[in-house]
């Protein structure tokens, strides 16, 4: 197959052509976009070809969640493109896209020492370092925050100059045209974009950009609804995926190209000893790569490269195996009598405390991913120079592994950013794409390396196990809740996260690196969106020798979960109906409120008694502004087959909805992610290895197990917020209460019914 910029477009074809530089790029950047013969590339964002096709660079990683049509939507809106004539290109890694917004929630994982010196995403000393870095990561939901802007600037501002070339032609002033579907008119006379673009990319834009009057934005609706109507903006990907002519990291071929399989050892710090190379003989293997802590096989096909690492029975030895009973012993100490952290705090915190009313301990498990696609990464080592074709969503930290590692130069390593299969924050992680260079240097030639499914469970770094106790002082007989506390035993993975991507450690060393840490991202959303006048919040960091990382939703998964549950426990201790329990709390909070309200009316909310089998919880995420809100009513009980869901109803306010389509797509995929974590994804370990070694064994829900799911966006002016994380966090809590009305049974673990009561 020849990879090429054009066998990455999606949508449509674009040729190649002139670079035309201009005010709007960043002046210390080279122009980042390459093109050839009849195309002209306006700024950083978009080129517009002889043939009408604009072709929009995404600096995001497309993992599912839509990205390739979300920006390409915005600058098309702006622009007034033809959708049907848009196209996609990955963006290449520059600082012209950097995520300023990305970089300010995560000041503390790369500025550690004065985060707070860089926590704003206007501060300079901030956009100085994300430009540098050319720190374009994904995650977060940050691509509206990032990215919707400088989209639409660029896009105006191209408007302007195919306005201004069109108004030369008819000798009018270019205010006077506009620009839509494609084409540039003035009182009846029209010209094609393809026909104005080479002299439009002449002239001056003008600053600022001329933005139209109101910013993208599609009326919301639920889910499912056969009357409403359909997004004027279908996603680009979606022909190419049902056909199969998608390309994923594993999909590219290059020339005498061979396969590559590998083998991991136990957690952690293990060192690879001995593997019998003399019992390698099998049809097809070229080549035998030793790694310190991994072994790999190269041949003509994967199956035949497993098959040889099968032969070799390669052994590890460590210093130490991880044990799941450890892990738990450490979690129980801290969360009993580890010393406590201060994280947060509203009113006087837990100094009018006194006696406890009610207290809770709930647990939590490590959680996987449980992506479809597999670590995969083609790479390719030739005269000094190294490519890389990898799904990633930092892909600047992965080429500055891989150069590091092979002893390169930053510019002797080149990365083409491929979509991923699913990532759920796994591919913030990049040991792949360093084995596979390493692997195509010792090989001599290029090569695809995919890991096993049982490789991916090994070496993956899961969210964090937990052990919490909530507790709160209320108010006789209506429960209100004057103090509450929270206090969590978990490790600082984030800080642990943050020196593995930016300072490029190991595992265990940035576990040594951050011991002891509080780490605030741990506990993200642990203070209640509820009027509590006091609150307190606090971490109790602990070392339990697993490397952990991030996963969908991350803290927000277990922590609405703590909470929503606890909010459950203090309704029924006071006889308060539950829905009508969190709404006398909400005063403060209207957006929330309404959420409440419409998700009872779309889950025929009945009260949660006991037996109808409901649940209901709210989460917020983001600030108080400008964060998003959500309300859930599940419908569960229990058989023999374990915990069956018939029904999710979920009211949502993300803000302004710029894409009604994905944003019900995400939110939808966030509940049905949510539901496995809630059942399962979890994992034990023995003796360094995972035991959950199989998607299977994982327990996601099948298609046969999704519930109905009823989705109900609320209209909003506020600033959009991402729709993708916010559906992962109240499924846990909903369906924990839907068991409780069902059965009696309150369930204060994750996953559920997996342990004791």
């Amino acid at each position: 197959m020849h990879v090429s910029r054009r066998g990455l477009l999606i949508g449509g074809a674009a040729g190649g052509g002139l670079l035309v530089a201009w005010a709007l790029m960043p002046r210390r950047y080279d122009a980042p976009l390459s093109t050839g013969p009849g195309e002209t590339a306006f700024g950083a964002w978009l080129s517009i070809g002889t043939d009408g096709v604009v072709a929009v660079a995404v600096p995001q990683l497309e993992m599912g969640q839509g990205v390739t049509t979300l920006l390409p939507q915005i600058v098309a809106g702006e622009l007034g493109a033809d959708w049907r004539q848009v196209a996609v290109v990955p963006a290449p890694i520059s600082g012209a896209y950097a995520n300023f917004p990305l970089a300010a929630r995560w000041a503390p994982l790369w500025r550690p020492g004065v985060p707070f010196l860089a926590d704003d995403p206007d501060d300079l000393l901030l956009k100085r370092w994300a430009q540098d870095e050319a720190f374009t990561a994904t995650a977060e939901g940050t691509t509206l925050a990032a990215h919707e802007q400088p989209c639409r600037e660029a896009a105006a501002a191209a408007r302007a100059l195919l306005c201004m070339a069109a108004a030369d032609r008819w000798n009018v002033r270019w205010e006077e045209c506009d620009a839509s579907g494609g084409l540039v008119g003035h009182q009846g006379k029209t010209l094609t974009f393809g026909e104005l673009a080479r002299e439009a990319a002449a002239y001056d834009p003008p600053d600022p950009p001329p933005l139209r009057s109101e910013p993208p934005a599609e009326k919301a609706a639920r889910f499912p609804d056969p009357e409403a109507l359909q997004t004027e903006y279908p996603r680009l990907d979606l022909p190419s995926k049902v056909d199969g002519s998608y390309l994923f990291a594993g999909d590219v071929r290059l020339p005498n190209m061979a396969y590559a399989a590998i083998r991991h050892g136990p957690l952690d710090e293990a060192e690879l000893t001995t593997f019998e190379v003399e019992d390698a003989a099998t049809r097809g293997l070229l080549a035998v790569v030793k790694g310190k802590r991994w072994l790999a096989a190269v041949a003509e096909t994967w199956w035949a490269a497993e098959q040889a690492l099968d032969k070799m029975a390669p052994r590890f030895k460590v210093a130490r195996a991880i044990e799941g009973s450890q892990i738990d012993e450490a979690l129980d100490r801290g969360v009993r009598r580890g010393k406590p952290q201060r994280v947060a705090t509203r009113g006087k915190g837990d100094e009018t405390m006194g006696a406890l009313t009610i207290a809770a301990r709930y647990d939590v498990a490590p959680a996987l991913h449980g992506t479809i696609e597999t670590a995969s990464c083609t790479a390719r080592f030739e005269n000094g120079k190294l490519q890389l074709w990898l799904a990633s969503q930092a892909p600047e930290r992965a080429r500055r592994a891989a150069a590091k590692a092979l002893g390169l130069g930053l510019g002797d390593v080149v990365l083409y950013p491929m979509p991923a299969g699913g990532s759920f924050d796994r591919r913030l992680e990049h040991d792949h794409a360093i084995e596979a260079a390493l692997i195509a240097r010792e090989a001599g030639r290029p090569i695809s390396l995919v890991w096993s499914r049982w490789q991916e469970h090994l070496e993956l770094r899961p969210r964090a196990p937990v052990a919490a106790v909530l507790s709160a002082r209320t108010t006789t007989p209506t429960g209100f809740i004057e103090t509450f506390r929270a206090r969590l035993a978990t490790p600082p993975s984030a800080l642990e996260f943050g020196r593995r991507l930016f300072d490029n450690k190991t595992g265990w060393a940035a576990i040594a690196a951050v011991d002891g840490e509080t780490d605030a991202m741990a506990l993200e959303g642990l203070m209640p969106a509820y009027s509590i006048p006091n609150v307190a919040v606090d971490h109790v960091p602990v070392a339990i020798g697993l490397p952990t990382g991030r996963l969908r939703g991350n803290a927000h998964g277990y922590t609405a979960f703590m909470v929503e549950s606890f909010i459950d426990e203090v309704a029924h201790q006071h006889a308060q109906e539950p829905l009508a329990f969190r709404m006398s709390m909400l005063g403060q909070d209207l957006r929330l409120a309404i959420c409440l309200q419409r998700a009872a009316q779309l889950g025929e909310w009945s009260g949660g008694g006991g037996g109808a089998g409901q649940g209901i919880a709210c989460h917020r995420m983001g600030d108080e502004k400008t964060g998003g809100r959500i309300a859930l009513v599940a419908t569960a009980s229990t058989g023999e087959g374990g915990v069956r869901v018939s029904k999710l109803a979920a009211a949502v306010d993300i803000g302004r909805v710029v894409n009604r389509d994905l944003a019900l797509q995400q939110i939808e995929g966030g509940l049905v992610f949510g539901l496995g974590l809630a059942l399962g994804s979890a994992t034990d370990y023995e003796r360094g290895l995972p035991t959950s070694g199989r998607l299977a064994s994982l327990q996601l829900p099948s298609l046969a197990d999704c519930p109905e799911i009823a989705i109900e966006l609320i209209d909003s002016d506020e600033e959009p917020f991402d729709p993708g994380e916010i559906g992962v966090a109240p499924v846990g809590p909903a369906v924990a209460n839907a068991l409780y009305s069902a059965t009696g049974l309150r369930v204060r673990r994750l996953p559920l019914l997996s342990g004791e009561e």
